[in-house]
């Protein structure tokens, strides 16, 4: 049972890890392409949007998405009963939004807001026809299917989306993308799953599922509001413009941490929820999951920090160049996304969102906190302020790993040291790069990209670094079946 647990695991990791790097890369070279025929002030209406599209979905998924999956003996009533409060859930919310749309256009002294909300609020409504699809399939470990589905409507979404900014529909062209996205994706989902509701429907299942899932709601939507309390803080205080640098400096920085620990994350919460009960093997895959995900994640945000300047004049132009001091200061905040990721997920699959709740009160009024101390400062303090707020908020999230598991803090630190200072040692040689005389930014990208990816793979290679060992034995039959695979196709073309 154990070896095969790790089988349908390992099996997950990689096609989760496919799904976030073909989204997020499939979303980086539109977000190119659409950066380059459209300007920072179109991004940053839409970025002013972002905290009521988020609290509002946060609204419709109720908690009830991660209550089905922690539930080991969910019933099929359960499934339908929650399938239809979530769509009732995103008609409420979507009118809600519709109404409070001339508030906040005001609110931003706006008025293309209105009907930009109005259309964004149609996502609502159709995600709300998916969340059961979505939360059966991560149950189920069957990412490979979450995979075609996240790339077929990214793909699909991003094409109208071109088209429509290259015809000269700017704004509303990323509210094409937005919402046929949302409405591929949810399509697909009904075609590749063979669940289908029955007309039935209990309160008393969604009682016994909200006791869990009400503290995710609430945390779910204390999270939103916080993560897009900053962007709602810039397009007030600042401008459209500024906001829009600010967001495409942030999904820069998105690109790598939340394709490396999103794939791996979202499947140790179903894994960490079935081996709940056995404590030492739960220690053991938290271990596991931490210093694969740091060993990946660390160099990546390091590495990225230093080359923004000639990666932005490479891809974006010159008119983005103005991110570039953004993008290097949330670098240091992605640094400890896994770090947070891991410990908050050993909390739900202990099935104790109290505590989980608890601790997103406490770290989102110190957050609040250190916004309302910084926003006079200007935005590069502010993101100052969120990273020593993360800092304070890892001590938090890891008092009750260390806790329920025996997997303190110390321990975590020194499992992270052999990463970090690997990691460090490769980014001082990268930005020694810069000292060169190459005059050309797109060459010395280029360079120090190559440069800093070949010397921290032989530092680790060299120092027989565990989680980076364990990565090659987990990765080397899907290289042998990628290489049977190639042969086969030139044999078939050879013939």
């Amino acid at each position: 049972m154990a070896d095969n647990l790790k089988a349908k695991t390992i099996n997950a990791l990689s096609w989760s890890f496919l799904d976030s790097a073909g989204a997020r890369g499939v979303q980086f070279i539109i977000g190119i392409i659409l950066a380059r025929l459209l300007i920072p002030e179109q991004y940053g209406l839409i970025a002013m949007l972002s905290i009521f599209i988020a609290i509002a979905q946060s609204f419709i998924d109720s908690g009830f998405g991660s209550a089905l999956i922690q539930k080991q003996d969910a019933s099929h009533l359960d499934e339908c009963s929650i399938f239809f409060f979530n769509i009732m859930l995103g008609f409420l919310a979507a009118g809600m939004l519709c109404l409070a749309a001339p508030w906040i256009a005001s609110f931003y002294r706006t008025p293309v807001l209105v009907p930009l909300t109005r259309a964004l609020s149609l996502n609502l409504i159709v995600n709300s026809f998916g969340i059961v699809q979505s939360a059966l399939l991560s149950k189920r470990i069957k990412f490979k299917s979450l995979m075609r589905i996240n790339l077929s409507a990214l793909v699909v979404s991003g094409c109208i989306g071109v088209a429509a900014a290259y015809r000269g529909y700017g704004v509303w062209s990323l509210v094409a993308q937005s919402v046929s996205s949302t409405l591929v994706r949810t399509l697909l989902l009904w075609l590749s799953l063979s669940w289908r509701p029955s007309l039935l429907f209990s309160f008393n299942s969604l009682r016994t599922m909200f006791a869990f899932g009400s503290k995710l709601l609430f945390s779910g939507l204390l999270d939103q509001a916080y993560n897009n309390l900053l962007p709602v803080v810039i397009g007030k205080i600042y401008s459209a413009a500024e906001l829009g640098l600010y967001t495409r400096a942030y999904s820069f920085q998105q690109l790598p941490v939340a394709t490396v620990c999103d794939s791996i994350g979202r499947v140790t919460y179903p894994v960490f929820s079935t081996v709940q009960e056995d404590k030492p093997r739960l220690k053991h895959g938290v271990q596991k999951a931490l210093t694969t995900l740091v060993m990946l994640n660390f160099p990546l945000m390091l590495g990225l920090a230093i080359v923004a300047k000639p990666l932005v004049l490479l891809l974006l132009t010159e008119k983005w160049l103005p991110c570039v001091p953004y993008l290097q200061l949330l670098c240091g905040l992605g640094l400890l996304y896994p770090l947070h990721v891991i410990n908050l997920n050993v909390l739900m699959a202990q099935g104790r969102s109290d505590l989980f709740f608890r601790l997103e009160v406490l770290k989102k009024v110190l957050g609040v906190t250190l916004l309302a101390l910084t926003y006079r400062w200007g935005i590069s303090i502010m993101i100052v302020g969120q990273i020593a707020g993360s800092i304070i908020c890892y001590f938090l999230n890891s008092y009750y790993t260390g806790k329920f598991l025996g997997y303190s803090i110390i321990e975590q630190l020194r499992d992270l040291s052999h990463c970090l200072a690997l990691s460090t040692l490769m980014a001082g040689v990268v930005y020694m790069m810069n000292f060169v005389t190459i005059s050309h930014q797109v060459l010395l990208a280029i360079l120090q990209i190559a440069s800093g990816a070949i010397l921290y793979i032989t530092l680790c290679w060299v120092t027989r670094l565990p989680s980076f060992v364990e990565s090659l034995e987990m990765i080397k039959p899907r290289f042998k079946q990628f290489v049977a695979f190639s042969d086969r196709v030139q044999e078939f073309l050879s013939k």
